[in-house]
Order: structure tokens, then C-alpha cells, then sequence
């Protein structure tokens, strides 16, 4: 690494999960996310660190999903009291991330209040688009990332030196609903940059919104279940608009006639955590895009509707479960490795009527990747809670509803910047991935890493 900048890639270096990366100069020690893996990917125990928490002088988090904040506990009970820097959005969103995840660690519950008095008492969020000092001669500034609300890159440039490295976090697709499209960075010497659909296309938003409507149509013409596993951070909330456009604009009324009035299928939140995620996102309407804030202010709120409905307690949850179709069913995890999606998949996955939606990434390990590779084999089954259950519910994947660029957004986001980095070092994605990128960069002129 550069002399006046020593990087050490602490997770998802060479898998998609588990961000963490490790940044030193002028006598600070920097560290950007914390997150925890999932699926298969190896996770890199702390005590095997360069460098103890305790050392560690800053915090800084690209946004508030779990594989890029969900170690940020251990950090803390292992000894970390340096500050948490990140977004106002992501600050808004760690304390119920978190708590969540605590939930389900098995930690006790004076343990559990202790650590979140510490992420409320050491967490600051910061402006988009400001160059703020840090210390020693360190300088950094935020950039919207457009994956998710809130979510950032983050740009650290050494002003002894002039050298500096940007770290991208999670990249958006543009026209994503809710958000700001990715904004333009700066040019820096090294971008860190995601690779997770370096090696792939999405669709058109115009065309997602038919497929979904297509799909969903299909689904629910005998009456049965459309099970969505959704993440509550982002994927939820994005659903929910989507589905809202489908109900009221005119255009998709018209075009999804099966879908509207009395034939309207009932939509279901099933998951606590992506109610309370939707109620925040509610109250950040300031960092909405001008689609939402206009459809707001002529009163069609796009993350609410008529047919709408919360289950926040479980025996609500257990009769949702057993109840008939039709009805559309948004419930976390989003890679079906736990929450609320097990149960209603154990009760529903061997049933053909039922149809099962992916909208987003699936981890390899996760029964969400099962079920996608098994679904076409006659025989095809997944293991979940572990009882072994035939795959009989059609399967679909919509690759355009990913909060991750694809090939084409990623090129075109660096391509953006002023001038062409020194090098570009890929992480967060799988070997296909990387591969794939790093050749389409290549072809561009890019040293890539």
C-alpha cells in the first residue's frame, strides 16, 4: 500500500459479506465498517486483528445493513471507544438495526443496554457532500451511495501528502425509488469499490415494475400465497412504493386490471423490524428524491396504501401463516436464514399454488440460494429450521429490484469522476464477479487490483 496510507482488508475482501477494512496514516487509526458475514463466507476473528479495537480511533459505516455494521457490538464489548461516523440517515437506523440483531444473539439483556447506551453516546452523523477534518491531517467527505437511505462513500484524502482513497460502500442503481441517484465522486488515487453484480445486467425500473405486476398477476390468478423474503432496510420499503405505483397510477391500473378494486390482493408487512425501518423512513422524507417527495406533497404517500396491513405481534403472525390466499407476503430474512419467511416457507414452499419472489441478493450457504438453485428439479428441496421440505411453489428472482449496481451503473459511477483513479481495488463480490468487472475496467483503461 502507499506510504502514507496502509490498507488491510479485515472481511468480503474475496467474498460478498462481512465488510471491514482498515486504514492508518499520519498516526490514526481508521476502520470503515464492521459487518458480519453470512452464508458460507469465512469470517476473520477479531483476536486475529492487526491492530485491537481499543486502538482503533474511528468508526465509519457506508450505510446500516448487517453485513457492513453487525460486528460493531463485539467491537465494543471487545474494548472499541473511539467515535462511530457515518450518515444522519444511517445514524437514524443503527439503534433498531442493531437492537435486532442483539435480539438473536443470545446476549444478555444488561449487555445488549449497555452497548446501545454506547453506540447512542459514541455515533455522530454527518452532512453529504462536506469536506470535514478529522485530525492529524486527515480529511474526509461523504458522497450519496444510492443503495439504500442514508447510505454513503466515503472519500479520505491525507492532506500532508495529497494522497487519498475512497472506499464506495454498497452502490445503487439509478432511479431506484425513495433514493437520489449515486452522486459523482471526487477522483482519488485508490477507490475500494463493490463488485457484488460485477458480472451481471439488471433490468430497466419500467420493465421491473411490469415484471413484478406480470408476476404477481400470474401468482395470485388461483388464489394463492406470493411470499416475498425482503430485507426490512431498503428492500421492504422499495416493495412497498412499487406496489403502491401498481395501485394507483393510472397507467399500471390500466395495465394490471386483475390487480385493482375488489380483486386488490391484500398485502402484508410480516416483519417488526421493516415496520419500524418504514416508520423511519417516513419520518427522513428530506432525504427522499424529488419522485417521492412530490408524490407526498399531492397526498399519495408511496410507502402506504389502502390494502396495506402491519403484523407486529406473533400470534398475528401465526394466523397469517394458516390463513388462505390470495395475499402478498413481505417478511425478513431476506436470504431466508431466519425471521418470520421460515415459518410462512415451512407452511407454504411444498404447495404449487404458492409462488415464492426473490428480489434481492442470495448469499451462498443461505436457503434463499437453495431454493433458487433446487426450485427446477422435480425432486428439489430445501432444509429450513431443519426439516427438509419439497419444493413445489413456483420461484421467481426479479435481479432488477437488487440495491447493488450491476455491471454497467459500477463502470459508470467511476467513470464519472473527473479523472481516472490511480488503481481500483475490487472487494464485496464473488470471483465471477471481481473477474468480470475488473475485465470490463480493463477494457476501459483502469489499473485494477
Amino acid at each position: 500500500m502507499n506510504a502514507v496510507f496502509n490498507l488491510l482488508h479485515l472481511g468480503a475482501e474475496n467474498c460478498v459479506t462481512g465488510s471491514c477494512h482498515l486504514l492508518q496514516a499520519n498516526g490514526l487509526t481508521i476502520m470503515v465498517d464492521c459487518g458480519l458475514v453470512q452464508g458460507g463466507d469465512a469470517e476473520n476473528p477479531i483476536a486475529s486483528w492487526s491492530v485491537k479495537p481499543a486502538e482503533i480511533d474511528y468508526l465509519f459505516l457506508t450505510h446500516a445493513h448487517i453485513d457492513h455494521i453487525g460486528r460493531v457490538p463485539e467491537l465494543i464489548q471487545e474494548g472499541f471507544r473511539g467515535e462511530i461516523i457515518c450518515s444522519h440517515p444511517t445514524k437514524s437506523l443503527l439503534y433498531p438495526m442493531l437492537g435486532d440483531a442483539m435480539k438473536f444473539s443470545g446476549m444478555p439483556e444488561q449487555a445488549v443496554g449497555s452497548i446501545e447506551k454506547a453506540i447512542d453516546d459514541l455515533s455522530w452523523g454527518f452532512e453529504f457532500g462536506e469536506n470535514f477534518d478529522l485530525e492529524k491531517g486527515i480529511q474526509f467527505k461523504m458522497g450519496r451511495a444510492g443503495h439504500i437511505l442514508g447510505s454513503s462513500f466515503i472519500r479520505f484524502q491525507n492532506q500532508r501528502s495529497g494522497w487519498s482513497v475512497l472506499f464506495s460502500g454498497d452502490l445503487g442503481a439509478a432511479d431506484t425509488p425513495i433514493l437520489r441517484d449515486p452522486e459523482t465522486p471526487d477522483t482519488s488515487d485508490l477507490v475500494v469499490m463493490e463488485s457484488t453484480y460485477g458480472d451481471r445486467l439488471h433490468e430497466p425500473r419500467d420493465q421491473r415494475i411490469r415484471q413484478l405486476g406480470g408476476i404477481l398477476t400470474r401468482a395470485l390468478a388461483d388464489n394463492g400465497k406470493v411470499f416475498i423474503p425482503a430485507f426490512s432496510l431498503g428492500r421492504t420499503q422499495e416493495l412497498i412504493y412499487e406496489m403502491d405505483r401498481i395501485f394507483s397510477d393510472p397507467t399500471y391500473q390500466e395495465m394490471f386490471p386483475d390487480l385493482q378494486g375488489e380483486q386488490r390482493p391484500p398485502v402484508f408487512v410480516d416483519s417488526p423490524l421493516g415496520l419500524e425501518i418504514t416508520k423511519i423512513y417516513s419520518s427522513l422524507s428530506e432525504y427522499w428524491d424529488k419522485e417521492a417527495r412530490d408524490l407526498k406533497e399531492r397526498g399519495d404517500h408511496p410507502i402506504d396504501f389502502e390494502g396495506l396491513y402491519a403484523v407486529e405481534n406473533h400470534r398475528d403472525h401465526l394466523k397469517l401463516c394458516d390463513a388462505k390466499g390470495p395475499a402478498i407476503i413481505l417478511a425478513g430474512s431476506g436470504m431466508c436464514t431466519g425471521g418470520r419467511i421460515i415459518n410462512h416457507l415451512k407452511k407454504g414452499i411444498d404447495h404449487p399454488k404458492n409462488d415464492i419472489l426473490f428480489v434481492g441478493y442470495q448469499a451462498a450457504g443461505t436457503p434463499g440460494r437453495a431454493i433458487q438453485r433446487h426450485s427446477h428439479r422435480p425432486d428439489g428441496y430445501v432444509d429450513l429450521d431443519g426439516e427438509r421440505k419439497t419444493i413445489k411453489a413456483s420461484v421467481h428472482t426479479l435481479s432488477g429490484y437488487s440495491a447493488h449496481a450491476d455491471q454497467k451503473g459500477l463502470a459508470d459511477w467511476i467513470a464519472s469522476m473527473p479523472e481516472k483513479p490511480g488503481s481500483v481495488k475490487l472487494v464485496h463480490g464473488e470471483e465471477g464477479a471481481r473477474v468480470a468487472l475488473a475485465d470490463a475496467l480493463e477494457k476501459r483503461g483502469y489499473t485494477v487490483h
